[in-house]
């Protein structure tokens, strides 16, 4: 069977998240979107497991059904705040669990360093290296992935408190990390830099905080399974047989693409950051280094790099995006669902939509205005206005006048366009 899989959600426990962000909407939602395996989010805090124990059943193998039959696997996502080497450290991580009993060993353990009621992703103190030897010592079968390793404020390998590597993260800890999630701003090709991330499996989710179908699914794993169970699923992330693809969203639509500083409307490639020594030309305070930027720091490959065996990829906006570009308007507004509820039925999910509808198909569901932009997103043809500092960045619609933020230093012929050749 293939499995589309969002594993790093959050629920309405969490901060900046949605009120309704309940399972039931997490459900109604991934079947709109095409998502048929979520995982759980915040399965440490009080109210949520208890939603959790309510709502859904594990039949036994790690995976947990709704009453009316939607999978979800247990997870959730950590924060870390400590000091190693010197330097503070702040480090999101995604915990998996096998079932109901680990949770409630996590959770109790967790208990003894601080709390967890008071958000669905709460904060210890507590080093990577840790984390990770005591988790594993209450269940073998708990697994820890680096979230959004990228990020500058809370990955890994990010630049503000992160580390140069996966192995300096975790120390002698690191024998237990196969993967890292790459997040929104840095796609495959620019992990493929660096030679030391060759032996971690690359995956992708939404780290959605919100059900809409523009958060949801907007980067998935695409898996094929034998039987839809917990250690199928882990198997599949460690060997990559099976792992069929990814779903991302072009790295530059990603908040953290660029390096900038959004107070002051400065947008920055990491060649004109550099020239700045990193520091706002208009504010003259430290900018937000960008992923892109904190990539090519690392690499020891050259930009283009195509390794070898790779797990596939294929890059697409989610369709609130181009129809909102498309329409000029927000992308909650009426006339952009009205459009979007034209295209995706009950019979088309949006993943359809974006990635087999034939075009004459979505013609007939819109124009041939918006048939030839879906197509052009299929096609890997959209550019993208690089995000930075927490603004996503802006899609551009093929052969139309540029949207632009207004003001901005960045010279707006620094759309990118990156090349997908041998990975649609």
């Amino acid at each position: 069977m293939r499995v589309i899989t969002d594993l790093h959600v959050h629920s309405e426990h969490s901060q900046a998240t949605g009120k309704d962000l309940n399972l039931a909407n997490l459900e109604k939602w991934a079947r709109v979107k095409g998502v048929n395996l979520l995982g759980t989010g915040d399965f440490t805090h009080p109210k949520w497991i208890s939603e959790i124990k309510q709502e859904l059943t594990d039949k036994g193998e790690g995976i947990l059904y709704s009453k009316s039959g939607f999978p979800f696997l247990l997870q959730t996502e950590i924060s870390l705040v400590y000091t190693q080497g010197g330097k503070g450290r702040r480090i999101h991580h995604l915990v998996y669990a096998p079932d109901i009993d680990a949770v409630k060993k996590i959770t109790d353990w967790l208990l003894t360093r601080g709390r967890v009621d008071y958000d669905g992703r709460p904060i210890f103190g507590i080093p990577s290296p840790e984390f990770v030897e005591r988790l594993k010592a209450i269940d073998e079968r708990i697994e820890i992935i680096p979230a959004h390793a990228w990020t500058p404020w809370f990955g890994a390998l990010g630049e503000n408190g992160g580390f140069n590597s996966i192995k300096e993260c975790f120390q002698d800890m690191e024998k237990h990390i196969f993967a890292i999630e790459t997040g929104l701003s840095s796609d495959p090709c620019m992990n493929w830099r660096i030679s030391a991330l060759d032996k971690y499996t690359l995956v992708s989710n939404s780290d959605l905080h919100s059900f809409w179908p523009w958060r949801m699914g907007r980067e998935a794993n695409v898996f094929e399974l034998k039987d839809l169970t917990y250690k199928n699923i882990i198997n599949t992330i460690k060997t990559q047989t099976g792992f069929v693809e990814t779903l991302e969203v072009d790295p530059a639509f990603g908040k953290y693409h660029w390096t900038g500083h959004r107070a002051c409307n400065v947008s920055l490639s990491p060649t004109e950051s550099k020239k700045l020594n990193d520091i706002c030309p208009v504010c003259k305070k430290k900018l937000t280094v960008g992923v892109e930027q904190r990539v090519e720091e690392l690499a020891d490959r050259p930009e283009g790099y195509m390794k070898k065996d790779a797990i596939p990829f294929k890059r697409i906006i989610p369709l609130s995006e181009l129809l909102a570009q498309a329409t000029g308007k927000a992308v909650s507004t009426k006339g952009v669902w009205e459009r979007y509820h034209k295209l995706v039925t009950k019979e088309r999910t949006e993943l359809d939509i974006l990635l087999t509808t034939p075009q004459e198909e979505l013609v007939k569901a819109s124009d041939e205005r918006i048939a030839s932009i879906l197509m052009a997103n299929r096609e890997g043809k959209i550019q993208v206005v690089p995000g930075y500092d927490g603004e996503y960045g802006i899609p551009q619609i093929p052969g139309e006048a540029p949207a632009v933020r207004k003001p901005s230093i960045r010279p707006t012929s620094d759309v990118k366009q990156r090349s997908l050749s041998g990975f649609l």
